[in-house]
């Protein structure tokens, strides 16, 4: 009798070894056998259900019980092993009298899923329902400095928890047992470098041997730098970068945050704009112009209360919220930073004056809205800039009134040029000697299809702050120059007056554009001459030289308008090359009946006749003042007395009615 177990195996018999290798394949329902693992020595046809079995297999590996022949001998095989690649599962094979073989096999699996559990790259710890740690991988050492044989059997909570996060926690793992559905946690974890932050995704599993039991198989990430990146990129979204202010997103929220809460409680917004930043940036430059809104933003901080917010919106301007003030309050808090702004600021060893201008909207009277709010404290902060800058302006529906009338202008202003609504009408110049006309001013008229004709006293503030004078000046160039070429070709010999305005002035294109003018028209040398405005021409003196004297080389006059009312001295007067001033129509009015006027008209005249300057008098409209300015020697006047503005049509047949009235005198 044979007392050797191993000579009794049947696999030691057919295959000279007790754990040959086994293969499956997909395609086959075939077992392959083999010593080596190269060659196949035997293939055993399995059922259908047998197959399945082994396929049933994953990546674990695993041992799976079959009742086969082998050479007509019935054989319990245990095959352990796993899925090798998608097509198939191959292991070592035993038979029941080799138990030792199969404990082996079984301890090099349990080994491999040890080794997988220590040096996985993920924070992995087994606790038992008792909240007792049974597993503590490498990764879980690296976190906690502590080693696995120091902490298995001890309570998980006490160890790494904060003590705010014990009972929780403890609630929370309670009711998982219970319940034995997988979720997610973030918990602080004490460790070996402070307070981490880990994500656990958490699952029941049953022992599977022995006295059956559940373990919570905890594998965690540690999210700790993933937050704090996301913490410091929610600061850098919510502040200025140059200030260290909340930015425009971080008070919007805070806005919108005040307009939702029910309790309703009213607050105030500030819109803060410095006045002459521009100036200040161009002059000292960026770094100069950077230090100084640090220096506001310091401060208007400190003539806000604790509760206030300040933030930056960029370049120059800030947006306060002023929370639970009344109107009163609010303007007091308005008027400190105004006059603390008053000071100068010491910036890169330079003293800067840097005014502010101010806008108030309340909560809920000026708005409903964080964007309406907002909106409301911008268009009271720019009436603030119109009432002459370094004061504050509280919102009223009027402001809303003319930002409306301002878009209106500015979509329709580009319409009307595009459309050809604009028409020049031509008002007469006299001589007041001779009743002759020789000349007379272009005045631009539009015709709109909505609101019919529209003066230019409404129109063209806005055309110079938008820019638009820009396009609609060239416009009058050559309507003008066309139309007094057209007049020349029959007979009718007038110079023509246009206005330029102070932002056609400082446009490095005037020049061209008006020479260019003429050019198409055939208007050579220029039958146009120009009127600037006194305060225009005296601002730049040396751009203003430049100007006249390039437009006199093309036949052009230039005319000081609305002189008076400007800040021009004789000085300036005697200097600019111009060829006749214009006596503002507010002199005119009252020239009949004020002394002071009259003595100060005549001074002008004479001052203008010793400069070899032509006079010309605006806005006559009766037959006195016409006799005051002859008298005093005024050469030219222009008004209703004499003529309205009129279509270049109408004008053409007013002309050609006074000529035959002055031949029949």
């Amino acid at each position: 009798m044979n007392n050797n177990p191993v000579d009794d195996s049947p696999l030691f018999i057919h295959f000279g070894t007790t754990n040959p290798h086994w293969w499956l394949s997909s395609d086959s329902d075939a077992l392959k056998l083999s010593k080596d693992g190269l060659q196949s020595s035997r293939t055993i046809t399995l059922t259908e259900e047998q197959a399945s079995s082994i396929r049933a297999l994953k990546g674990v590996t695993s041992c799976v019980r079959l009742d086969v022949e082998i050479f007509s001998e019935a054989v319990t095989l245990y095959l352990i092993g796993r899925k090798i690649d998608p097509w198939t599962w191959a292991g070592t094979a035993s038979d029941r009298a080799d138990v030792d073989a199969l404990a082996h096999s079984m301890s090099q699996a349990i080994a491999y899923s040890e080794q997988v559990i220590t040096e996985v790259n993920s924070i992995l710890v087994i606790i038992d329902s008792n909240g007792k740690i049974k597993r503590f991988n490498r990764l879980c050492e690296e976190v906690t400095g502590i080693k696995e044989e120091h902490v298995l059997g001890h309570d998980a909570h006490d160890l790494f928890m904060l003590e705010s996060e014990h009972s929780d926690a403890r609630a929370n793992i309670k009711e998982f047992f219970k319940t034995k559905k997988p979720f997610d946690i973030v918990r602080p974890v004490n460790g070996k470098y402070g307070v981490r932050h880990i994500l656990w995704r958490n699952k029941i599993v049953e022992s599977g041997s022995g006295v059956n039991e559940s373990y919570l198989i905890c594998s965690g990430t540690d999210i700790t730098e993933e937050r704090r990146i996301k913490a410091r990129l929610l600061e850098l979204a919510n502040t200025d970068v140059l200030t260290g202010l909340p930015n425009r997103h971080a008070i919007q929220e805070s806005i919108n945050a005040a307009v939702a809460d029910e309790a309703g409680t009213p607050f105030a917004i500030l819109f803060i704009d410095l006045d002459n930043f521009k100036k200040v940036n161009d002059h000292y430059g960026h770094l100069t112009g950077d230090g100084l809104i640090k220096a506001a933003a310091g401060v208007i901080r400190q003539c806000l209360r604790d509760s206030d917010v300040i933030a930056r919106l960029g370049g120059d301007e800030f947006l306060v919220m002023i929370r639970n003030a009344s109107l009163e309050g609010v303007e007091a808090i308005t008027r400190r930073v105004l006059d603390k702004m008053k000071h100068p600021f010491q910036v890169n060893h330079a003293e800067i004056h840097s005014t502010c201008s101010i806008g108030i909207a309340m909560f809920p009277a000026h708005g409903s809205s964080m964007e309406e709010l907002v909106r409301h404290a911008d268009m009271a902060m720019y009436a603030a800039k119109d009432e002459g800058r370094n004061t504050f302006q509280v919102f009223d529906p009027v402001m809303n009134k003319k930002i409306s009338e301002q878009v209106w202008l500015d979509g329709n202003l580009r319409k009307a040029l595009d459309e050809g609504q604009f028409e020049l009408y031509y008002q007469p110049k006299q001589n007041l000697s001779t009743g002759k006309v020789d000349s007379a001013e272009a005045l631009i008229r539009w015709h709109s299809p909505e609101r019919g004709l529209i003066s230019p006293a409404t129109f063209i503030p806005y055309a110079e702050e938008s820019g638009l004078i820009i396009p609609i000046g060239k416009w009058v160039m050559e309507e003008a120059a066309r139309q007094t070429e057209a007049w020349a070709k029959k007979g009718i010999n007038l110079r023509v007056a246009i206005n330029v305005s102070g932002r056609q002035l400082r446009h490095p294109d005037l020049v061209s554009d008006f020479r260019q003018a003429l050019m198409d028209a055939g208007s050579y040398p220029s039958m146009l001459d120009l009127e600037l405005t006194e305060s225009y021409l005296i601002e730049d003196e040396a751009l203003a030289f430049d100007l006249i004297e390039k437009v006199n080389k093309l036949g052009a006059e230039v005319h000081l308008d609305d002189f008076g009312t400007g800040y021009s001295s004789l000085t300036h007067l005697a200097r600019l090359p111009i060829d006749s001033i214009k006596l503002d129509r507010s002199f005119i009015s009252s020239v009949h009946n004020d002394v002071r006027v009259q003595r100060l008209l005549r001074s002008m005249t004479v001052v203008a006749q010793e400069l070899q300057l032509k006079v010309i008098a605006e806005g006559v409209e009766t037959q006195e003042q016409a006799d005051f300015l002859r008298s005093i020697g005024v050469e030219y006047a222009q008004g209703y007395l004499f003529g309205k503005p009129m279509s270049a049509a109408d004008f053409e047949a007013w002309y050609a009615q006074s000529r035959v009235l002055r031949i029949v005198a």
